[in-house]
């Protein structure tokens, strides 16, 4: 596809502002913000320096969206509370955790604002529209 995939990483406020930095010399043509408790309790900067800077930007959590971030792909929470209440179950019935399997996640949510396409210039296709689960206006 000819597409170029460059990681930063930030482990504070400040790489997360020099990685945003970064992007004035070499502008991406999108982002992907991964999972984790720092890009989580900084969630309003990340969606404020996407912003700023204008690049679409895909999240981990719906928080990110709901921050005004553009649009996040995530595996159900709800799913995943049910998986972890069958297994408290089994463990409480005497399971031992290392007998239970691994179990991945098969129901994913997308999220999309539309307020935040607007204001990067985009235009979200109505099939994207359709199928996401939760669409902010």
């Amino acid at each position: 596809m000819g597409l170029q995939i460059r990681i930063l990483e930030a482990r504070n406020n400040s790489e997360i502002e020099a990685a945003f930095a970064s992007f004035t010399h070499d502008r991406p043509d999108a982002l992907f913000v991964s999972s984790g408790p720092l890009f989580t309790s900084r969630r309003v900067q990340l969606v404020l320096l996407a912003t700023r800077h204008g690049i679409p930007t895909a999240y981990p959590d719906p928080e990110h969206v709901h921050a005004g971030g553009l649009m996040s792909y995530s595996a159900s929470r709800a799913e995943g509370y049910h998986q972890v209440g069958i297994y408290a179950g089994r463990i409480l019935k005497g399971a031992s955790p290392a007998e239970l399997p691994v179990v991945q996640s098969t129901k994913f949510e997308l999220c999309i604002n539309l307020q935040a396409a607007r204001i990067l210039g985009l235009e979200v296709p109505a099939t994207l529209l359709a199928r996401a689960d939760e669409v902010i206006e």
